[in-house]
């Protein structure tokens, strides 16, 4: 998974994400925890969480 730049750190990702794998600071990063479960892209509203290929 990666966030582009249209994130704007409003944390939306973090409270459906079921292993705790993204931080916001400023704008959101995914870290090494990521399952890859693709939850987040759902609850994005600024559709900025794609999946990495």
């Amino acid at each position: 998974m990666k966030i582009d730049e249209r994130c704007v750190g409003c944390g939306q990702c973090t409270a459906f994400c079921p292993k705790n794998a993204i931080i916001v600071k400023g704008n959101a990063w995914i870290t090494a925890d990521c399952i890859q479960c693709k939850i987040c892209i759902a609850y994005c509203p600024m559709k900025a969480i794609e999946e990495s290929v």
